[in-house]
């Protein structure tokens, strides 16, 4: 038997409806939201005079006769200002802070260098940047709702523990359990690129997109996975995990060694990382090369790898071409099985996008049963901290959701 909602939480949801009216067709009367809603107009004028109140909406307008003679409605407009939310993405280089309103406009930001605090303790050192924004800004500490983090590793969502995270060293690494010692309001954690898919589709290039897949392509290769506008995580958080598509299985047929320990086997074919050192080793071989003093003594990087594609360099070109290709087979083999509307492409190694989007848009439209398209993370590096933001507006259960 279903038991029905008891009268508070009509009334809640009600509420809740009233003000998701508002933040989407603004500006708006009260009497369109009734319309809109079939909710009577005088239960909407006492839930829109609540939310007047509690400052989650404004009023705009002075009801003046119009032409007609009746009165000019008064409009409504949502807050963005009546919280604010702090959206943090820890890299393993650098940990981006932004303290965001709640449309997502940035109010203010700051960095600092990942391994300088790791020791010391990562989570005392956003907390002490933390206050120092909400200070420099004279920011209301009360009008913090609370946080989002993005990680770099396999990430338990209900219990905060990062399982994995190679590139700060964190093997179940409780942060949630530490965050919550520092700070007062609720924080959600979750995997980096779960949380920058996040982002994407609430402010960058998949907006209004049901189904997207959010490929980062850097050191490491891994995608976040929106389907039907849920966050897919699979069974043990692990969902995404594209750096472990094989796309040759000749490879694996010999001793695959992946670029890092416990790499898969895309990205260290296609990661950067991974083609920068296919580069220098090529290099060594070859005295005449012009980096060839400069392969003997260090790595060359990925990014110098492109340029070199870029310009010709005989030794580069069909190393990166073949990364491209190795690429563009996991995009396909991931678009086949998650038929997604739009793939979004972010990560160090798409800095030579005007080199690599053409290429692999060739190959995958050839291949792929059904089209998709493919675009350039609209966020960028703010796709991160935007995504965290996101993420604790989505998993906090408040009157915004």
């Amino acid at each position: 038997m279903t038991r029905k909602p008891s009268h508070l939480q009509t009334r809640t949801n009600n509420k809740k409806m009233v003000l998701q009216c508002v933040r989407h067709y603004q500006p708006i009367s009260r009497a369109e939201i009734s319309e809109k809603l079939s909710i009577s107009k005088p239960t909407v004028s006492l839930l829109v005079d609540e939310l007047v109140r509690e400052n989650w909406v404004h009023e705009k307008g002075n009801g003046e006769s119009s032409s007609q003679g009746g009165r000019r409605p008064i409009h409504l407009y949502f807050n963005e200002n009546a919280a604010y939310v702090i959206g943090t993405d820890i890299g393993g280089t650098k940990v981006r802070i932004v303290i965001s309103d709640l449309s997502g406009r940035i109010i203010c930001s700051t960095s600092f260098n990942t391994q300088k605090f790791l020791r010391s303790g990562l989570l005392k050192q956003i907390h002490k940047e933390v206050q120092d924004l909400i200070h420099r800004n004279q920011l209301d500490p009360n009008l913090i709702m609370g946080m989002g983090i993005g990680v770099p590793g396999i990430t338990e969502t209900a219990s905060g523990v990062v399982m994995e995270a190679p590139s700060l060293n964190w093997v179940r690494y409780p942060l949630l359990m530490e965050a919550e010692q520092y700070f007062s309001f609720p924080v959600y954690v979750d995997n980096d690129v779960n949380v920058a898919v996040l982002g994407e589709q609430w402010l960058g290039n998949a907006q209004n997109k049901e189904n997207v897949l959010f490929i980062a392509v850097g050191t490491g290769i891994g995608s976040g996975i929106i389907i039907h506008n849920q966050l897919y995580r699979g069974t043990s958080n692990a969902a995404g995990e594209l750096g472990y598509i094989v796309t040759d299985k000749n490879d694996m047929k010999y001793e695959f060694k992946p670029t890092f320990h416990r790499y898969g086997y895309l990205e260290s074919v296609a990661g950067g990382k991974a083609i920068g050192e296919k580069v220098t080793k090529l290099i060594q071989q070859n005295e005449e090369h012009p980096l060839y003093k400069e392969a003997m003594t260090s790595e060359i990087t990925g990014e110098q790898a492109f340029s070199l594609a870029k310009a010709g360099d005989e030794i580069a070109l069909p190393v990166v071409e073949d990364a491209i290709e190795h690429l563009a087979y996991g995009l396909i083999n991931a678009a086949t099985l998650l038929n997604p509307e739009i793939i979004i492409l972010d990560g160090g190694v798409m800095k030579s996008a005007d080199f690599i989007l053409p290429r692999l848009q060739r190959i995958v439209h050839r291949y792929l049963p059904s089209s998709v398209e493919l675009h350039l993370s609209q966020l960028g590096e703010n796709a991160g901290v935007l995504g965290a933001v996101s993420l604790f507006l989505r998993e906090y259960d408040s009157i915004l959701n």
